[in-house]
């Protein structure tokens, strides 16, 4: 495929989104363990809980610093490759962009306040401060996503040759759907940065199975971990039925869906072939379909065919990346349920080595499902940049050259993605038996 600067643009835009998600979801998450460790260590003055506090509260901070230099970057590419797009709808869509400003800037307060006040102010405003963080973090979240939604679903506003007008900023903030994607997205922060930590500690557990430090940290990512794995397939499920009333294409797309049919089939797996418009390598589960859509096993549920080929997703990418969500979603909710289970018949949160292999080998897939999700969701509203309203390809910047700002900012988001792991694994490093001053000993 010959790299055209429309292309250039749509792969910087989604290089910047793919690296700033991993930090802004951390940044949403960690505080929350932050705090629940903070908690621990006041109800039962275990000073590796307040360690662990401290600990997570630099991994919050390092985090923060590098999503705010990310999401800066991503602001003026907004602007600069996506001017069309910023200077038609900018009015319509600027009241969560402000507000997710007012979140990022409380954020930042509530942090300082508990990075340097834990022995300077009083411990309930200590612990109030940390709150904050945790909610000021989802806030911004939740604002960003709300942008996301309007571009999925655009409402508040009547479409013209000029432009958008008769404008309604608080409709177009909550656009359809708007409750079910900001609540898979949420959860999919808490999901992949409690199955991030909680893979870590497995991993330092099976090496060093005393490890009392990292029991207890365990004990604190578990719990948010199991909790968001079993609930984020029924928000799945409520955000897929949404789709598929709102977005049929979308649906067709993720599913390999082709023909429209009654009692339609769900296909697990497969690449699907747009020339000869079928799934090889599918398997099919009869009526499956119909009833994750529209929970009817004989609904009809529209296939690809029944609209313009040129409005079509890149069905292959689509379907794939809808796959990867739901196969690593599905392992994780299982992982939990075994853990829970386990719990429940020992009354302790297990640490055998079966289960902590299980743990260390989901840890990555919680960014795996995150990232994944996201890409359904972008590539899924392709060609639109704004669906049914303004192409991607009209909304790009006529200013060429687009391939050095991309090959100049993957250079960066390298480099700064480098030194991220290596400082953040330093504190880990600090955590282990033997270590001092953060380094460990040789003999470990």
């Amino acid at each position: 495929m010959r790299m055209t600067d429309l292309l250039y643009a749509r792969a910087q835009m989604g290089l910047s989104l793919a690296f700033h998600i991993v930090f802004a979801a951390a940044g949403v998450a960690l505080p929350v363990l932050m705090v629940l460790s903070d908690w621990k260590h006041r109800r039962t003055g275990d000073n590796d809980y307040r360690k662990l506090s401290e600990k997570l509260a630099k991994g919050t901070a390092i985090l923060f610093a590098v999503g705010a230099v990310s999401g800066t970057v991503l602001s003026f590419e907004l602007g600069l490759l996506w001017p069309e797009f910023m200077g038609r709808y900018g009015e319509v869509i600027g009241l969560p962009f402000s507000l997710e400003g007012v979140a990022f800037f409380t954020e930042a307060i509530f942090l300082g306040i508990y990075l340097y006040g834990r022995e300077r102010v009083s411990p309930g405003l200590h612990l109030f401060s940390g709150v904050m963080v945790a909610v000021s973090g989802a806030a911004s979240a939740f604002f960003v996503t709300l942008v996301n939604t309007f571009m999925n679903n655009p409402s508040g506003f009547t479409a013209t040759p000029a432009g958008p007008t008769d404008v309604q900023p608080l409709v177009a903030m909550f656009s359809p759907g708007w409750q079910y994607q900001t609540a898979h997205v949420l959860l999919s922060c808490y999901q992949a940065s409690a199955f991030a930590m909680a893979g870590i500690h497995a991993f330092i557990l099976l090496k060093h199975p005393g490890a009392a430090f990292h029991k207890k940290a365990l004990s604190v990512a578990l719990p948010l971990a199991c909790l968001t794995a079993l609930l984020q397939p029924l928000v799945g499920d409520l955000s897929a039925k949404h789709v598929a009333r709102s977005q049929p294409v979308k649906l067709a797309a993720m599913e390999g869906h082709f023909d429209t049919e009654v009692g339609a089939p769900l296909l697990l797996g497969g690449l699907p072939d747009v020339e000869t418009r079928t799934v090889p390598g599918s398997i099919g589960v009869p009526k499956g379909l119909s009833i994750l859509a529209f929970g009817d096993p004989n609904a009809e549920v529209k296939g690809l065919n029944d609209f313009p080929r040129d409005t079509w997703p890149p069905v292959a990418k689509v379907h794939v990346a809808f796959q990867v969500m739901v196969g690593t979603g599905s392992l994780m909710a299982l992982l939990a349920l075994v853990t829970l289970w386990r719990r429940w018949r020992g009354r302790e949160w297990p640490h055998g080595k079966g289960l902590m292999r299980a743990w260390l080998f989901t840890g990555p897939l919680g960014l795996v499902a995150l990232e994944a999700g996201w890409l359904v969701t972008e590539w899924g509203r392709q060609p639109w940049i704004v669906r049914g309203v303004m192409r991607t390809s009209e909304a790009v910047t006529p200013v060429p050259h687009l391939a050095a700002p991309f090959f100049t900012f993957t250079a960066v988001y390298l480099f700064l993605g480098v030194t991220v792991l290596f400082v953040l694994w330093r504190q880990v490093a600090a955590t282990l038996p033997g270590a001092v001053d953060g380094k460990v000993t040789h003999a470990h």
